[in-house]
This record gives C-alpha cells, sequence and structure tokens, in this order.
C-alpha cells in the first residue's frame, strides 16, 4: 500500500491538470457556442439557393457545364479537414478511419488542420497543398481552398473531387463525413439531403450578392416555373456564374461545420476530463484517509504492546 507522502503527491498532481482542464473547458465552451451559431446562422440561405439551382438545373442540359458533367474516375482530389490541436477525443481518429477507406493511389490530398498532414505524412499518402486556416475562417479564407479544387477539377487533372470533414449535428454528436463536391450531384441540390449531408447548409447573406447574375424573383404565374423564379439574362448564363460560388459556399459552410464539432467535442473532453480528476482525488483522499488510519492505530498497538510488556 502506498504511503501517505506519495498519495498527497498524486492528489496534488491531480488537482494541478483538474485546473487545467477546467479552463480549457471553459475556453472550449465560450468558442463554441460562435462557431456552432456561425455554422447554423445560413441554413434558410442555404435551402434558398438549392431551390434556385434545382429550378435552373432543369431548364438547362446538365452535361453542357463542366461542374455538373461526371466523366470515368481516373484520379481523385480529396480535401481533409482536421484540426490544428488534440484534446477533442476522438474527433480526429474517426474522422481519419473514414480516409483509410479511400485508395492512396488514386487520392491527391489538399489537408487543412495540422493533424490532417501529420497523419497524410504518417500514412505515406500524396498531399498537395496545405491550407492553414485560422479559428474563425472567412469566406475569403476558405475560397482559396475551393477554388485550388476547382481549378485542378475544371483542368482535367482530377476526375472527381471529395471533401472529408466532421459534420456537426449537435453538443453531443458529431459525424466523420465525405461528401462528393465536384462533379455537382443533382441529387444533393434539392433542399438538405437525407441526414444533412448536404454542404450547403449555411453561409452568410452577403454570398447571395455574390451571384450578381441571378435575378430571381418570385412569379406565381409561371405554371411551369416548379419554385417560382425567373431567371436573367438566361438560365444557362446564370447557372455559370452561380455554380462556382455554389462549390465555394459548400466548403465554406463544411469548414465551419468542422469547427463547431471541434470546439463541441473539446469541450465534452475536458469536461468528462474534468469530472474523471475529480473522482479520482476523492477516491485518493478516502485512500489516504485509511492509510492514515491504519499507520495511527499502528503506532497505537505499538504503545501499548510494549506498556504491556513493561508491566
Amino acid at each position: 500500500m502506498a504511503n501517505t507522502r506519495e498519495i498527497r503527491r498524486r492528489i496534488k498532481s491531480i488537482k494541478n491538470t483538474q485546473q487545467i482542464t477546467r479552463a480549457l473547458q471553459t475556453v472550449s465552451a465560450s468558442k463554441m457556442g460562435k462557431a456552432q451559431q456561425a455554422a447554423m446562422a445560413g441554413r434558410e440561405y442555404s435551402r434558398l439557393l438549392n431551390r434556385v439551382l434545382v429550378s435552373l438545373r432543369e431548364r438547362v442540359d446538365e452535361d453542357s457545364h463542366p461542374l455538373l458533367a461526371a466523366r470515368p474516375v481516373k484520379k481523385e482530389l480529396t480535401i481533409l479537414i482536421s484540426t490544428d490541436k488534440g484534446l477533442c477525443g476522438a474527433l480526429n481518429t474517426n474522422l481519419f478511419r473514414e480516409v483509410s477507406h479511400l485508395n492512396r493511389e488514386t487520392n491527391d490530398f489538399i489537408s487543412s488542420g495540422r493533424k490532417a498532414v501529420q497523419y497524410l505524412a504518417r500514412t505515406k499518402r500524396h498531399l498537395v497543398a496545405d491550407f492553414p486556416l485560422k479559428d474563425s475562417p472567412s469566406l475569403t479564407e476558405t475560397r482559396q481552398i475551393s477554388r485550388f479544387a476547382l481549378d485542378r477539377f475544371l483542368s482535367g487533372e482530377v476526375d472527381k473531387v471529395n471533401i472529408v470533414y466532421t459534420r456537426f449535428v449537435n453538443t453531443l454528436t458529431q459525424q466523420p463525413t465525405i461528401v462528393t463536391l465536384l462533379p455537382i450531384s443533382p441529387s444533393n441540390l434539392p433542399g438538405a439531403a437525407p441526414g444533412g449531408k448536404t454542404a450547403a447548409d449555411g453561409a452568410n447573406d452577403e454570398n447571395a450578392a455574390k451571384a450578381g447574375s441571378v435575378d430571381a424573383v418570385h412569379a406565381a404565374t409561371d405554371p411551369n416555373n416548379r419554385f417560382g423564379y425567373i431567371f436573367s439574362p438566361s438560365s444557362a448564363e446564370v447557372l455559370d456564374a452561380i455554380l462556382p460560388e455554389y462549390v465555394h459556399f459548400q466548403v465554406y459552410q463544411m469548414i465551419l461545420n468542422a469547427r463547431a464539432s471541434e470546439h463541441s467535442a473539446r469541450m465534452v473532453a475536458m469536461k468528462n476530463a474534468t469530472d474523471n480528476a475529480k473522482q479520482i482525488i476523492k477516491d485518493l483522499t478516502l485512500e489516504y484517509n485509511k492509510v492514515r488510519q491504519a499507520a495511527i492505530t499502528t503506532e497505537l498497538l505499538e504503545i501499548t504492546t510494549a506498556q504491556m510488556a513493561m508491566a
């Protein structure tokens, strides 16, 4: 059985660790609220944008636009969105488990997050670009990632672009998700996809201005208009202008989801660590009292035995 000095040392060490985890929990809770709000702020805009794209898609030939036309897949590009720091439970482990199913021979990778860079280097996968982002990235910053992917797809260097990120469901649930970014799948356009896997599930209102060619107005007088929109100058020209912005918007929203998932997972992990430390301290204090009481009892017995021997 450990002596009292060793137990006191362990209790002090765990109390110091508990102070750190409690501080991290508080910081993560603060960041979590802001990240969740940012990830969910543009849901209505997302739904409206999807409805506009559905209406456009029904009026033009899908194969007429390079971002809609599917082609035989010989080479793929995968965007991997991870965290920069650890202490967020199994968030990155679950994410990398999804990546492990991808064929390393046919996949090139774009990373965002130090943990992604470390994983790709450790597993000897081909990393073509890394885009470090700050904790609360802007649309301008995330456009660098989506523009790089668009250029490689349109040039024919890759035939398919995927994105792997952690989709935010709620504070306790975050789902590692793989989404096909390019070519844009028609099945992903009508509203939110089943399970919420549509990437475009939120964005700032300023994105609406970026589709400057779109003049979408409600026009109930047109019975052939499924969602009640008319387009000017033409559906094909509007589609050509809005699809790249839609891709930028998807990547931006996925990164916001990943940030909300990161802070939520870290807050929960640090809360669990703090609670565990509290329980360990309680158990060690009980053990300390038992050892101390046993030592006192032993000393009393020794004194009593000595007195009886001298009598």
